[in-house]
């Protein structure tokens, strides 16, 4: 059980406090409810470029990383298909430090052509040596393209094309800096040695006056259900053939995501898995294959992808899997849904014995529509049945409801 107050400012900011007098740290996390999903087609690639740019300095604080390594803060930032967050760890003393830098970007950011440029190469030599030219590396380009037709999840958080983030100008980002990086579209958590009497006024002190820009999140097109299997097939210089299989999923308020996410940890979480056991450790068609979900805010993907070894095609690997999951579907064991029950229940406990994984999670939370989502999503863990899987399974584990990527290699 997680304790914390929840408060609206007047600019519609949201803080969150969770008090924890055992440390003498606190954890700022500011979450923006901006991601990929939130760009334009012909735009994209927008939201983790302005993860690089909220560190190119503000009016008064040109060098971030420098203040808060003086009072020997921790920070950093990441960006997904749904948020963009910042985060800082630090004693409770120099609390007034990370309120200070925090609301200075959000209000002064250095958007000129300087700080521009400077992050545009960045992100662009980030495109080049983790997408572009690394084996498998254009995976999530490609697979993203084919599960979704209409939703902006159809592309990766880097962006659809390089050339989307090497045509930025000055007026794209301050449109969508105005746009998104503004207090009512935010949600602001501390937690740590802080009380929600000093934190209220704390944050009232450095982020009151940011005046709001009624965020515009607008209306994001819902991805139409899939009727019949998609499929790609690519060709390119990586040392083994892989597949890539992309179920649709509920998203991440839905009655049925957390059973999706076991069915997940059922067919390919770990060595001791159904997919690891038949197909790598038994059979020996693949040199590794693995399940896991996107964990989206709108409805995501059930992923099982693998390498195989040589002698091996995906079309074999693709036959075989389907044969797992329709032995899933009827043949599942009661111990085998208690086992990922347990492991889930033990996740969940242990990341929440750390102080910045419960801020992040009452932020995303919050996002999500629902604070209290933190401590009522282990209850319906307890809920699931072998019975709930195995129907779920047949509703969403079909070929109708697949998109297949042959990844290739031209070795052969």
């Amino acid at each position: 059980m997680i304790d914390f107050t929840e408060h609206k400012l007047d600019n519609g900011l949201t803080l969150i406090v969770h008090t924890d007098k055992s440390t003498p740290l606190v954890v700022v996390n500011l979450l923006y409810k901006v991601g990929s999903r939130n760009e334009h087609p012909d735009k994209t690639g927008f939201a983790h470029l302005f993860e690089h740019l909220m560190f190119g300095g503000s009016k008064h604080v040109p060098d971030f990383d420098k203040v808060l390594h003086r009072i020997g803060a921790e920070n950093n930032a990441f960006t997904n298909t749904d948020v963009t967050n910042y985060y800082e760890i630090l004693s409770a003393e120099n609390l007034e430090t990370a309120l200070w830098v925090e609301s200075d970007r959000m209000m002064f950011l250095n958007l000129n052509p300087e700080n521009l440029n400077n992050q545009k190469s960045v992100v662009v030599e980030e495109f080049k040596q983790r997408y572009l030219n690394v084996p498998y590396g254009d995976v999530w380009h490609h697979l993203r393209s084919i599960a979704y037709q209409v939703h902006p999840y159809q592309w990766p958080t880097i962006g659809k094309e390089i050339s989307h983030i090497e045509n930025a100008t000055l007026d794209d980002v301050q449109d969508f800096h105005q746009k998104y990086y503004a207090p009512d579209n935010a949600v602001l958590t501390l937690a740590g040695n802080i009380e929600t009497g000093a934190a209220l006024d704390m944050v009232n002190k450095w982020f009151g006056d940011i005046p709001s820009y009624s965020a515009e999140n607008g209306q994001i097109p819902m991805e139409p259900t899939q009727r019949e299997r998609r499929f790609l097939e690519i060709e390119a210089e990586v040392p083994l053939d892989a597949l890539y299989m992309a179920f649709h999923m509920p998203g991440h308020t839905e009655r049925d995501y957390i059973p999706a996410d076991l069915l997940s940890d059922l067919l390919g979480r770990g060595k001791s898995s159904m997919l690891y056991q038949a197909l790598v450790k038994e059979k020996k068609i693949f040199n590794n294959i693995s399940a896991y979900i996107t964990g989206t805010a709108d409805p995501g993907l059930l992923i099982v992808s693998g390498k195989l070894n040589p002698d091996h095609t995906p079309e074999e690997g693709e036959q075989l899997v389907m044969e797992i999951i329709d032995k899933l579907k009827h043949n599942l064991q009661d111990r085998e849904v208690q086992k990922v029950i347990n492991q889930a229940e033990s996740a969940y406990y242990f990341a929440n014995t750390e102080l910045g994984n419960k801020a992040l999670a009452l932020s995303v939370a919050n996002m999500l529509g629902d604070t209290n989502i933190v401590n009522t999503e282990i209850e319906k863990l307890k809920l699931v049945t072998k019975e709930k899987l195995e129907k779920l399974a047949g509703k969403l584990l079909v070929p109708s409801n697949c998109s297949v990527l042959y990844y290739k290699s031209s070795r052969r």
